[in-house]
């Protein structure tokens, strides 16, 4: 199989089902060998089977690609490491890293208990750091005998990371996370030849199609599928090959037909005293910025 991955190593975590499933096989349609993840755990992360990751490399296997399945658990120090194992020791290699892994324990932030919090944050928030952090420590060792590589992180964020979402406060604080997670790791890896990037996808996924059931149901026969997750797979193929050189440090929004380049925070109104403001002062200054600003996006799931 030739494309433009043709050559590279790719691990995508949570590869056995929705997203990084879609991921797995648009890169191994590309000829990237794939090293697919997956702890197979239920939507809220209960569980776990062999199962889903099997079945992905067994499709890749039919296609004409190459595969091998992880399914160990890449929240802990030991699963992160063994998947880049996977990686080196079934291919000799590994030039990408897609952090898709996650699951959902929604609730409302009075109803949110502690273990729902953690286990949030853990999946998707150390299930970033971890692959992110062994597989940075691989291509800086490469980096450091002299073979410099040509590297790429792709995370995955959401638009609950960028604006909020309302009854997701745990999932929101993840994805928000990962955000400042991409641009630490884009500006302090890219000496080592590795670029990390972020999207925050829209598709149909088990995370989506309860929470937002009216606008991740299916079209009608014949019409364009605008949720289905395998749209949001070619930025990421790019993001993830030699193509997408000098592109680093930058979030997209993928959805349907559409790609968004998300700008972030910026400097807006300002006013500047030059001495301290009294408490009176500060809030009557911040009204007249606030009257010439931008107006905040809404929060999703707001009324």
């Amino acid at each position: 199989m030739t494309g433009i991955c043709t050559g590279r190593v790719a691990a995508v975590t949570g590869a056995g089902r929705g997203l990084g499933r879609a991921h797995a096989l648009a890169l191994a349609a590309e000829g990237a060998r794939v090293v697919v993840n997956d702890l197979g755990v239920a939507a809220d992360g209960a569980g776990a089977s062999a199962g889903p990751a099997q079945q992905v490399v067994e499709e890749i296997r039919a296609r004409g690609g190459e595969a091998v399945a992880h399914t160990g658990d890449i929240t802990t120090g030991e699963g992160a490491a063994s998947l880049i194992a996977a990686a080196l020791d079934s291919f000799g290699r590994l030039d990408s890293l897609v952090n898709n892994a996650g699951f959902l324990r929604d609730r409302m932030l009075v109803n949110l208990d502690e273990d729902d919090w953690d286990a949030v944050l853990r999946v998707h928030l150390k299930g970033h750091f971890l692959p992110l952090r062994h597989a940075a420590a691989h291509w800086r060792a490469e980096a450091k005998a002299g073979r410099t590589p040509d590297a790429r992180i792709v995370n995955t964020s959401s638009g609950a990371g960028l604006l909020g979402s309302v009854g997701q406060g745990n999932y929101s604080a993840a994805k928000a996370g990962i955000l400042g997670l991409t641009l630490v790791a884009a500006a302090e890896l890219g000496r080592y030849g590795v670029q990390v990037n972020a999207i925050a996808p829209a598709a149909r996924t088990r995370m989506t199609e309860q929470t937002f059931a009216d606008s991740m149901a299916a079209p009608a026969e014949g019409e364009f599928d605008a949720m289905a997750p395998e749209n949001v797979s070619p930025l990421v193929v790019w993001l993830s090959a030699a193509d997408s050189a000098h592109v680093t440090g930058r979030v997209f929004e993928a959805e349907a037909g559409r790609i968004t380049v998300m700008e972030g925070w910026r400097p807006g109104p300002t006013a500047d005293k030059g001495a301290r403001w009294t408490p009176a002062e500060a809030g009557e200054t911040a009204r007249k910025l606030l009257a010439a600003a931008e107006p905040a996006q809404a929060v999703y799931g707001a009324p």
